[in-house]
């Protein structure tokens, strides 16, 4: 039975017991993946089963929670997601990065590209021209390349969960042999030099006098969802520079990574995010690749 201070205590409609809902809502977050019993999440958030219970229901009867009927366990429900989803960020990727492009642009004086991860591709969703004329794996903003082929793409690769960089190793191996020198054992040894490094910064020599280096985007979890990229001259990131350089990069890139709504539709579809965007356009593999 709830002791009189329970009792009286406010709905869960009142200011005084919206801490309480929140309270469950994040206990429910934390046991999310196997769900949690009523007892479980009572003592998680300091309460008695009784207004445990209370607030459960009157969040199922929202549909922010669901309870599965045979072992009575409680979840997030769709609907919370979905709410989030709609909810998202101010401000997506694309927008949340544009002033870092800028900014690196600016001080740097070489071409910024950003970089999304889209399947076994990463696709430009943006770039700072500088002013020194360059060719780019990627093209205009819109195009795509096979995750491992250039900097950009392989710092991404490097970084995603050892699962699904293995996945993408099988699918794209066969793509990035097109370009002539690559096989399977350059292509690992360069993903765990990167992963070493924190950065891809190798000259593939691809296309003579060119050069670049990239470094990942992570998001909250520590997952690869993009990469700050730069492409320039060789002589401009000779290895007195290359610290500098990727210092600045590093620096930006951890500063964007708490920022990532994890809802963001750019992340999901990074192509259709860039309808009606200036120079947005779906680019296959350019004829004479770069270092973007």
């Amino acid at each position: 039975m709830e002791s009189n201070s329970e009792a009286a205590s406010p709905s869960p409609a009142s200011s005084g017991g919206v801490p309480r809902v929140f309270s469950v809502i994040r206990a429910l977050g934390a046991v999310q993946a196997e769900g949690g019993r009523v007892t479980q999440i009572a003592r998680s958030v300091g309460l008695t089963q009784a207004t445990t219970h209370r607030l459960l229901q009157s969040l199922m009867a929202e549909g922010m929670v669901e309870q599965d009927e045979r072992s009575k366990l409680y979840r997030l429900g769709i609907d919370f997601f979905a709410l989030a989803a709609s909810a998202g960020n101010p401000g997506d990727l694309r927008s949340i990065c544009r002033p870092v492009l800028l900014r690196l642009c600016a001080s740097l004086g070489d071409s910024i590209f950003l970089l999304a991860r889209s399947g076994f591709d990463a696709i430009c969703l943006d770039r700072s021209e500088g002013p020194f004329p360059i060719r780019s794996f990627t093209g205009d903003i819109g195009g795509r390349i096979a995750l491992g082929v250039g900097q950009g793409a392989l710092a991404i690769l490097a970084f995603l969960p050892e699962a699904e960089r293995e996945e993408v190793i099988r699918f794209n191996l066969s793509r990035v042999r097109e370009y002539g020198v690559y096989d399977e054992v350059y292509l690992r040894t360069e993903i765990e030099r990167v992963r070493q490094q924190g950065y891809a910064g190798r000259n593939t020599g691809l296309l003579e006098g060119m050069a670049g280096v990239a470094v990942p985007i992570l998001d909250r979890e520590g997952r690869a969802v993009a990469a700050l990229s730069v492409g320039t001259i060789a002589d401009r990131l000779n290895a007195d520079r290359m610290p500098t350089v990727v210092e600045l990069l590093k620096r930006e890139a951890a500063a964007i990574g708490p920022k990532i709504n994890p809802f963001d539709a750019t992340l999901r579809r990074p192509a259709q995010s860039l309808a009606g965007s200036p120079g947005g356009q779906k680019i296959s593999l350019p004829e004479a690749p770069g270092p973007g």
